[in-house]
């Protein structure tokens, strides 16, 4: 070991403060970006590689169920980032390798939410693949942030020898401009009907448009487990990883991962059945737990891997480690 040589304080400041000055302007204020959105885990047989596409606020206002006093206690003690738009919620894609073959599980939301998303093909590529590797794309449901982002920059199919799978009862209510136009359908859903239509468009138009129902054949390995009430036909993919291991792919079953975990009974004003999703997120929520699945979230803080666990009558989120892959350590 090379023996420290202290210099005096007033030294060492001098030092940083000619470095400082030393740097070009364009150095010094140039905007600082995080790494990619890129985090790789191991389960099992398969890789699964989760993929940022940005960050969204939710207002506080628009979770209900439980009072303001409940709501700050959850919050305060998670420290969730908050400005005055909302709370901020990660978007999350899943991309889940098995031998070759590579499944993506929602498609993030491209151009249809601002330029703060939009970020899983770029976040794709950091991760070493491209989009035309992936063989199959499975929609938990057919909200913007989910399967806008089957299309690219210029409206072209982002993934051109994918085929999407996405649940008939969710085709049926969001690809139908009937839907759209009856009276009961809320004023603030009425644009994202045409994001949906126009997402598929083009698989549609290719015969690369898979619907499923109930107990249907999907991709080998992967099920489908019913979980609606945040729209009428939102799926969570289970994963067979192998090796005992299971991993449960999950939407919309959590927005306020500070609250909703505690209080499986408070819910989301963009639930179109709020009963039925609080009836799911606690059946989820007790499968994952008890089954010792691993869990990946749509919305929980990126890259929303891990587990969850009972606590009480409810629950608890349990984070991944960081973990090297298999030959790194």
């Amino acid at each position: 070991m090379v023996p420290i040589r202290f210099r005096s304080r007033s030294f060492i400041l001098a030092s940083l403060l000619l470095t400082a000055t030393a740097l070009p302007a364009s150095a010094q204020t140039a905007p600082i970006r995080q790494v990619p959105g890129v985090y790789h885990q191991a389960i099992g047989e398969v890789r699964v590689t989760a993929l940022f596409d940005g960050v969204v606020p939710l207002a506080r206002a628009e979770l209900s169920g439980i009072d303001d006093a409940g709501k700050q206690a959850l919050l305060a003690s998670r420290h969730v980032p908050e400005t005055p738009q909302g709370l901020q919620t990660a978007v999350n894609a899943y991309l889940v390798q098995r031998g070759d073959v590579l499944t993506l599980v929602d498609a993030g939301t491209a151009r249809c939410f601002g330029p703060g998303l939009g970020h899983v093909l770029e976040n794709l590529r950091s991760a070493g693949y491209s989009p035309e590797q992936v063989d199959q794309v499975l929609i938990t449901h057919a909200h913007p942030d989910h399967l806008c982002g089957l299309l690219d920059g210029q409206g072209h199919e982002a993934f051109p020898k994918a085929t999407v799978w996405l649940a008939r009862a969710d085709a049926d209510y969001w690809l139908d401009p009937k839907t759209e136009t009856r009276a009961d359908t809320r004023a603030a859903f009425r644009p994202l009907f045409k994001m949906a239509r126009d997402a598929v468009a083009p698989y549609q138009a290719g015969g690369r448009l898979r619907l499923f129902a109930r107990g249907e054949r999907l991709p080998e390995g992967v099920s489908g487990l019913d979980s609606p009430g945040h729209t009428p036909g939102h799926t969570s993919f289970l994963f067979d990883a192998g090796a005992g291991q299971q991993l449960l792919v999950w939407g919309d079953i959590v927005h306020y991962h500070a609250v909703q975990f505690s209080r499986p009974d408070a819910s989301f004003e963009a639930d179109l059945d709020r009963g039925l999703a609080i009836a799911s997120r606690r059946a989820l929520m007790a499968r994952v737990a008890d089954g010792g699945w691993w869990l990946a979230g749509a919305h929980l803080p990126f890259p929303g891997l891990g587990h969850v666990r009972r606590d009480d009558d409810a629950f608890a989120w349990v984070p991944a480690e960081f973990s090297p892959l298999p030959g790194e350590q």
